[in-house]
């Protein structure tokens, strides 16, 4: 069902998750399931470790997936729906609470254990029955003295509190007067300090609580009783503290406690303001009550009197107890039986302490399940009394809840003493003692009924230092029993993996079923406030309004399964499976308390762990990079770098995956270094970065692309690191990495390169970074100078026409880097730009030899170097290397890509900024102070746009009001700020192509003056031999990208309000350093003296830094600290520089630029890789449309299969419907399944309309400059939905997505753009830029007004080859051959047919060329169903048909329209073409539509029309000459034809089956 059922091969959608055997292992998809659409998909996804199931990958959560053929969506990953920007959360989502204890967590110290009992003597207000309960601490009072009884009872009860933590100091206090209360109590709390003390009270022997909140105790005699308020407590113990009131009435306490705490908090803020620090409030004081204020304490015989406190100190004992008293077992145990159970509490192998385990985890999980997160994480995740007193409490609260007693605490919890975890607590106590009969045969009598299991279990620890046999012992020659195990962890697991397994993993709606959102209440969400959570804002995903399942109640229990060595590796694979869910899972299993047991299980040996920690460990540390900390501290970083650093043993086999667990333990250890000093010396000393380096070379792209960014991470201004880096070659590695088949791997080696020369790799937005390269003391300064600049050169040249937006960013952060330690050279490449682009706008009037004066600048300078010809070609070279990198920001200022254009235009103003503020400006020769040029109409234009001339201008003043879409670079420093003053104009300002056309003469024909001929000038701009296209501003915006981050940063410091000076109608402030306003220098004294200041500025970093590594202190910078150089850098004050410049006083510093990348690179191990895809999950919303869709595909492809075979024959004159559009339709383009249409005017709008019914669903604008056309249309990813791919004039080549409203309610977005042909000629009767997709091979050709054809590979978003086109006329059509052949079909305006195969030369591509032709070839195609035969239609009326395999003249010849031929097309399946005649000066207002068989060798139909608006003098556009259009359905039998008139007629054939 999932087959491709194209001959071509095209695509369909994926429904596996195998990954193609093209993929060759270069690109892995990074696609979040929170971001998808029917024209993205998962190319591929790995598996998690080789401890589970190696076909994981395949399977997700689902093992029966139908099978299918995988398909490639191009432009469809991640990367394209994010460009290297980090996804933001949706909005409504609510902030993560912390699962770290907070910083003033609660830490228990001491204990006072208050015991008011007067035994035989009872209070007056209570009435107690015969018999009645009499244990205390699991004594009876009534067998010994009272005053024994009494000692005995205390003993107890602290040995019973030990055993809750035994690091606690606790002191019993037996029945105390009140002046030894408040003794005791006062000492306790200067003993703990800012600690917690427990206060436990036992009011058995005295009345109960007064409803005002007084409780007692006894003068010294014991006469009577005296009562105690609570804010006399409250005053003697402060805060923190735990209450525990064991007494009849405990409510009374409780409730007045609160009460009390709050006045006395109300009062601290209202008076004093607030506590002292480190004293938190009353309130939040911590108490756990025995009952209601109007409840008494249970009295059965056959329970303790003081049941509340053995339920929190001994629950183990009382639980069995209860259990006997409520259950009936077959073998009458009793109770000194269950006394007698064999084990230790500490000990999960014996029955005693599996029980005690299971107990733990099912109290555990109850708690979980049951309170809020915050609650559970302050009670039960922050100190260890405090969590054994609250999972005993829930015990408590079951058992007494039956004797008519409602426990409370302080914060209040829900009821739990009905969930459903009881019942299988109760099964694992019957099935224990099911089998203590047998346990206790032949066993040693003697154990004292009073005494509890925790009491034995110590006893025997203490006498024979080892832990209680489980087995007791037998006769002679008898076998003993062996306990058999409960199967409660296992069942737990079992529950666990059918969770993960049976749709667990799947979104679900909200509701009961789904997570569970917490929201504190001093939270808000994220974005905007009062929002559902989790909802989305755009139904193109329509997973929008789903959210994670709930939980599975069995997570608290696989964190105790941790514990046991049996059960660890299946716990283990299952955590993995429940974490690659996404952050929400890892934050639970974070909130439940994993990261110590998985931290601790570091250290473990065992191999068989490996691949699932590292897993879970990755997880751990993208969603919360604090754990570098921890990793550091408890040196788990070596264990992950060994697993980076060891090699294959391919005996072992555990690491089927072992280069995906090393990009992992890559990723991870990239964590620990990043922004963290001691992470980084860490992995330096464990080698880490000498293993990344191995790994450059492996051949799996994610351990490429994370063995990068670790070396980024550990070599972030740390200098010693970046010497070793050198020493070993790092940066030629690193450049090297940039022709990677990968865009990642590619974007990952810039960013490593820009950490390297200075950029900030840490998390915090404010630290930008500086400093270059740092020390570099083992080099000399010219080689550390010439270093630096060969690296951003080198990186620039490869990178700057990359197809990937997201590596060209990168690239303007490496490049911003050196713009910030070598300002000085950009500020004279920038003066010399100036001068010549001027100069060449200007013509040759009025210009002479003398005027070229950046030409004799550079002469001149070169001249100062004397006879050092080595020296001279050095800086001659050096000042070539940084033309050409300003040269690249120019266009890159200019990109297609939003982003990409504004963080360039950040780059280019600084520099322009730095311009407009140096000795430049001062230059009698300089043009810096001059109104821009006239046009003959007499507006100024500046870079050819227009705009209004100053009245007020001043050749000496930079008082000039700047026009609001003034372009770059500019005359004054108001209009460097046109962005910032216009409020959002840089978004919509377009740089013109003037601006590019001088940069592209600039770059190509200016030639510093060579050593033989100093004084020789620069060449003069391009000859006229070609006429110059003048193009103008354009004024149409293209739709924006689905994340657009960047911002334009403005070189000057925007003021808190508006101001004259903000206005730019003040003279810029000057720096203290800056010269007097004299002109008695030369340009080239400005270009020394700016080069020489940028040299000081590295000797002053290289001083600096070798001060700190001569006295032995390792040179780490961080934020402007020892070596980093501020835009406002004064290092030129202590050097011999002529002028004292201070270049960059006065001017913001905004770089170097903020990269996102890694961030955005971290997200790969927060989305789920184990799983399938929400657009791939059977029963999906997506899933079902995409299932639909290709059911829909499949049944077109058949039908329109069969009417191919018909339709040679009948009749094509049916009217199907006529669309009107604005301006010329000059391009069309059929969607193969959709009934769209999209059409292209002569200028840059973009319509699609939905042909049979009439309707336009959509209308943008491509955003290419006036005065060009969109000459090339393509719709790609049809079998999935669409993307629109659109080919310009200005040689930009831009895809569109979103494009059908009745999917995607969001506007459309920009999915990619870049240059696809950088040499584009203009000509005056030009084709633009012209295209062929290829979607089997995801192959674009780029041709057109060059003299190449550029061949661009869409999986790895790099060019493949340019083949050169042999020919002196432009490109007029371009087609590929069917299936996976290599050779292409191009066209030519002379007239010529050219047959070129790519797997040739470059240069010697062209197998067959045929000429028979005489004019302006309009398109060429192929024959649909008979191979090696194309046909060719030209303007002057002939069409041919060619056989490859045959000679060089055409084998049959049509005369279509004498007076000349305007449009051609050729119907892909039927054999069809159709051809549509030109408008004339003769015949003006008709034209006429033909339609041909090839079959039958005669015509099928004609469409004639009248224009009702007569075509203008010149019907042509600037591109290609025609003057209408015509296109073939792909499938469909239907045509359409664009008229001049701006009307669009979509025919149709006459099927005998459709009349």
């Amino acid at each position: 069902m999932y087959g491709n059922h194209h001959a071509e091969g095209s695509n369909g959608w994926p429904t596996g998750m195998t990954r193609g055997s093209d993929d060759s292992g270069t690109e892995r998809d990074h696609r979040s399931s929170t971001h998808s659409d029917p024209s993205s998909s998962r190319t591929g996804t790995r598996g998690m470790n080789g401890t589970s199931d190696p076909d994981l990958r395949h399977n997700g959560s689902v093992t029966d997936l139908p099978e299918a053929i995988p398909i490639h969506p191009y432009w469809s990953a991640k990367r394209h729906l994010t460009c290297g920007n980090p996804t933001p959360p949706p909005p409504g989502t609510p902030k993560m609470i912390p699962w770290r204890a907070a910083p003033g967590k609660i830490k228990t110290a001491h204990a006072a254990l208050v015991l008011c009992l007067n035994i035989d003597v009872d209070p007056p207000d209570i009435v107690k029955t015969n018999p009645c309960a009499v244990l205390e601490a699991w004594v009876d009072p009534h067998t010994m003295p009272s005053h024994k009884a009494l000692e005995v009872i205390g003993q107890n009860l602290q040995h019973q509190f030990e055993g809750l933590n035994p690091k606690i100091s606790y002191k019993p206090i037996l029945d105390p007067s009140k002046d030894d209360l408040k003794r005791f109590c006062v000492t306790l709390r200067k003993s703990a300090g800012e600690d917690a003390v427990l206060f436990h009270y036992n009011g058995h022997g005295v009345p109960k609580p007064t409803p005002s909140g007084e409780l007692w105790c006894f003068n010294r005699n014991y006469t009577q009783y005296i009562p105690i308020a609570l804010q006399e407590i409250q005053n003697w113990l402060r805060s923190p503290c735990i209450f525990i009131w064991d007494c009849s009435a405990a409510g009374n306490l409780l409730s007045n406690f609160v009460k009390f705490a709050e006045q006395r908090d109300n009062d601290a803020r209202l008076h004093g303001g607030g506590y002292p620090e480190g004293m938190p409030p009353f309130s939040e004081c911590i108490q756990l009550a025995a009952c209601a204020a109007d409840e008494q304490l249970p009295s059965c015989p056959e329970l303790p009197a003081d049941l509340f406190t053995s339920c929190l100190t001994s629950p183990i004992d009382i639980a069995l107890r209860y259990f006997l008293l409520t259950n009936q077992l077959p073998n009458e145990i009793s109770t000194d039986q269950v006394m007698q159970l064999p084990g230790d509490l500490k000990d999960r192998r014996t029955p005693l302490g599996e029980l005690n385990w299971i107990f733990t985890a099912i109290t555990d999980t109850i708690a979980w399940t049951t309170f809020p997160r915050e609650v559970f994480t302050r009670l039960y995740r922050s100190d260890l009394l405090i969590a054994s007193l609250f999972r005993n409490f829930l015990l408590a609260e079951r058992i007494m809840k039956n004797y008519h007693c409602t426990p409370h605490t302080y914060p209040p919890l829900p009821p739990t003493n009905t969930h459903p975890l009881w019942a299988s607590w109760d099964l694992a106590v019957d099935a224990c003692l099911r089998q203590l009969p047998d346990l206790l045969k032949n066993a040693e009598p003697g154990v004292a009924k009073d005494v509890s299991l925790g009491s034995r279990s110590r006893r025997h620890a203490a006498r024979n230092d080892q832990p209680t046999p489980s087995v007791s012992t037998t006769a002679p020659g008898e076998k003993p029993y062996q306990y058999i195990p409960s199967r409660f962890f296992t069942d737990q697991l079992t529950a666990f993996e059918v969770w993960i397994s049976r749709g667990g993993s799947a979104l679900t709606k909200p509701g009961p079923l789904s997570l569970p959102v917490q929201t504190p209440t001093d939270q808000s969400y994220e974005g905007q406030s009062n929002t559902t959570p989790y909802s989305g804002n755009a139904l193109e995903q329509s997973d929008h309004h789903l959210v994670p399942r709930k939980p599975p109640d069995q997570l608290p229990i696989v964190l105790q399964v941790l514990l046991s060595q049996p059960h660890r590796l299946r716990a283990l694979i299952l955590l993995s499976q429940f974490v690659d869910l996404g952050p929400w899972a890892v934050h639970l299993a974070l909130t439940i308390g994993i990261f110590p047991y998985i931290a601790r299980l570091l250290q473990a040996a065992g191999q068989d762990l490996k691949p699932v920690l590292i897993f879970i460990w990755a997880r751990i540390s993208a969603v919360d990079p604090s754990c570098q900390v921890d990793l550091y501290n408890n040196q788990g970083y070596k264990y992950f770098a060994s697993a980076l650093s060891g090699q294959d043993d391919p005996r072992q086999g555990l690491f089927p995956n072992s280069a995906e667990h090393k990009a992992m333990c890559a990723f991870i250890l990239s964590t620990i270094a990043r922004d963290y000093a001691n992470g980084q010396n860490a992995c330096w000393r464990e080698r880490v970065f000498d293993a990344c380096f191995e790994h450059l070379d492996e051949g799996d792209f994610l351990l490429r692309q994370w063995s990068a960014l670790c070396i980024a991470q550990i070599w972030d201004a740390n200098d010693e690191t970046k010497v070793w880096g050198v020493d070993r070659g790092m940066q030629d590695k690193l450049i090297a990495l940039l022709s990677d088949d990968s865009p990642e791997v590619r974007a990952a080696a810039l960013y490593a390169l820009s950490t390297f020369l200075g950029a900030s790799g840490s998390s915090d937005p404010n630290k930008l970074g500086g400093g270059g390269s740092g020390t570099m003391f083992q080099l000399d300064e010219r080689i550390h100078f010439r270093m630096e600049v060969a690296v951003v050169t080198g990186a620039a040249l490869a990178i700057k026409e990359d197809a990937s937006p997201m590596v060209r960013k990168e690239l303007l952060v490496l490049v911003s880097c050196l713009v910030k330690e070598w300002r000085g050279y950009f500020i004279v490449c920038a003066w010399i730009y100036w001068e010549e682009d001027r100069k060449w706008r200007g013509g040759d009037e009025g210009h002479h030899q003398d005027d070229d004066i950046a030409g004799i600048a550079v002469a001149e300078w070169l001249e100062n170097f004397g006879d050092d010809e080595d020296f001279r070609a050095e800086n001659r070279v050096l000042l070539s290397s940084f033309f050409t990198i300003f040269s690249i920001l120019l266009e890159l200022s200019v990109d297609p890509y939003q982003e990409v254009a504004t963080n360039a235009q950040t780059i280019v103003d600084y520099i322009m900024a730095l311009l407009l503020e140096s000795p430049f400006a001062k230059l009698d020769s300089t043009t810096l102070d001059r109104p821009p040029l006239t046009s003959p109409d007499g507006k100024v234009t500046t870079n050819g746009v227009r705009e209004r001339t100053p009245s007020d201008w001043s050749p000496k003043t930079s008082n000039a009001q700047p026009s609001a879409l003034s372009g770059r670079p500019t005359l004054t420093r108001s209009e460097t700020m046109t962005s910032t003053i216009s409020s959002g104009v840089t978004s919509t300002l377009r740089r013109t192509s003037s601006f590019a056309n001088a940069l592209k003469n600039l770059a190509g024909n200016i030639a510093f003056p060579s050593i033989d001929d100093s004084r020789s000038s620069s060449p003069q701009p391009q000859s006229n031999t070609q006429e110059r296209v003048e193009i103008v501003q354009g004024v149409s915006r293209p739709p924006s990208p689905n994340l657009n981050f960047a911002q334009y940063t403005s070189p000057y410091s925007r003021p808190g309000s508006p101001s004259e000076n903000y206005l730019g109608l003040a003279p810029p402030p000057r720096s203290a350093h800056s010269p007097p306003p004299t002109t008695d220098f030369l340009a080239s004294d400005v270009m020394e003296a700016l080069m020489e200041e940028d040299l000081e500025r590295l000797r002053a970093r290289r001083r600096v830094a070798n001060h700190s590594h001569h006295h032995g202190h390792p040179h780490h910078r961080d934020g402007f600290g020892g070596g980093v150089s501020p835009s406002g850098s004064t290092f030129s004050v202590d050097s011999s520089v002529i002028l004292g410049l201070g270049t960059g006083v006065g001017i913001r510093d905004v770089l170097p630029l903020k990269s996102r990348f890694y961030d955005w690179c971290c997200e790969y191990f927060k989305e789920p890789q184990m799983r399938q895809p929400e657009v791939d999950e059977p029963g999906s919303v997506q899933y079902n449309y995409q299932v639909w869709r290709q059911q829909r595909n499949e049944q077109v492809i058949e039908d329109t299969e069969k009417q191919s075979r018909e339709a040679p024959r009948c009749r094509w004159d049916r009217p199907v419907n006529t669309i009107q559009i604005n301006g010329l339709p000059l391009t069309l383009a059929f969607h193969a399944f959709d009934p769209h249409l999209v059409i292209a005017n002569e200028s840059d709008m973009v319509t699609v309309w939905d042909w049979i019914k009439r309707k336009r669903l959509n209308r943008f604008f491509n955003g290419n400059p006036r005065g060009t056309s969109i000459t090339s249309l393509h719709i790609i990813n049809q079998d999935v939905g669409g993307i629109i791919l659109t080919g310009a004039a200005d040689g930009m080549i831009r895809l569109y997505r979103n494009y059908d409203p009745n999917l995607c309610s969001g506007s459309v977005q920009m999915v990619s753009a870049f240059r696809g042909l950088n040499e584009v000629l203009q000509v005056k009767r030009g084709s633009g830029v012209i295209t062929d997709w290829k979607q089997s091979g995801g192959t674009l050709l780029v041709g057109g007004d060059s003299r190449i054809i550029r061949v661009w590979d869409a999986h790895t978003e790099s060019q493949v080859m340019d083949l050169d086109t042999n020919a002196e006329s432009p490109i007029t059509a371009l087609v590929s051959d069917s299936g996976s052949s290599s050779t292409f079909l191009a066209s030519f305006a002379d007239g010529t047919v050219k047959l070129f195969d790519r797997r040739l030369e470059e240069d010697d591509a062209v197998v067959r060329s045929y000429h028979q032709h005489t004019s302006w070839v309009q398109n060429v195609k192929w024959h649909p169903t008979l191979a090696g035969q194309f046909l060719s239609g030209s303007l002057d009326g002939e069409v041919k048909l060619w056989d490859i395999r045959g000679g060089d003249s055409p084998m049959q010849v049509w005369d279509m329209f004498p007076h000349g031929l305007s449009a051609f097309d050729v119907h892909e399946q039927t054999e069809v073409f159709a051809a549509t005649s030109s408008l004339t000066t003769a015949n003006s207002r008709s034209q006429r539509t033909d339609v041909q068989s090839l079959e039958t060798r005669r015509g099928l139909g004609s469409l004639s029309i009248n224009l009702s608006i007569p075509p203008a003098r010149d019907t042509t556009t600037p591109f290609t000459p025609r003057t209408s259009s015509l296109a073939f359905h792909p499938r469909e039998m239907v045509y359409g034809v664009g008229f001049w008139d701006g009307s669009v007629r979509i025919m149709g054939c006459k099927l005998p089956s459709a009349r």
